[in-house]
C-alpha cells in the first residue's frame, strides 16, 4: 500500500469531489470521473477513501434523483426539479472539494449510500 502525503492525499480528495464535472462532458461523467479516481487512488489513504466513496455515493445519488426529475418532466415540475438539482449539484460538490482541501471529512446531503 502506498501512501500519499497529507498534501497530497487533500489534494487527490479534492480532485475527487471536482472529477464529478466532468459530468459536462461526457454522459455520466458525475459518476464515472470519481469511479476512475477512486479505483486508482483508494489504497492511498483512509481520508481520501473516505472523499472518494463519498464523491462516488453522490454521484450515484445525483444521477437516480436526474432519472427521476427527468420522467417528471412529463407533469411540469420535472423541469423545476431538474433546475434545482443542478444547482444543488454544482454547490455541494464545490463545498465538499473546499472541505477536502481543508483536510475536512464531509458529507453530502441526501446522498444514498452505495458505496461503504
Amino acid at each position: 500500500m502506498n501512501h500519499l502525503s497529507g498534501k497530497d492525499e487533500r489534494m487527490w480528495a479534492m480532485i475527487v469531489h471536482l472529477s464529478a464535472l466532468a459530468g459536462f462532458l461526457i454522459p455520466f461523467g458525475n459518476v464515472l470521473g470519481p469511479l476512475v479516481i477512486w479505483l486508482v487512488k483508494r489504497e492511498e489513504g483512509e481520508f481520501f477513501q473516505e472523499h472518494g466513496k463519498e464523491a462516488l455515493n453522490f454521484g450515484i445519488s445525483i444521477t437516480i434523483y436526474a432519472a427521476v426529475s427527468g420522467l417528471l418532466l412529463i407533469v411540469f415540475i420535472g423541469a423545476i426539479l431538474l433546475t434545482a438539482l443542478f444547482i444543488f449539484w454544482i454547490v455541494f460538490v464545490v463545498i465538499a472539494a473546499i472541505r477536502a482541501n481543508e483536510g475536512k471529512s464531509y458529507r453530502y446531503p441526501l446522498t444514498l449510500r452505495f458505496v461503504k
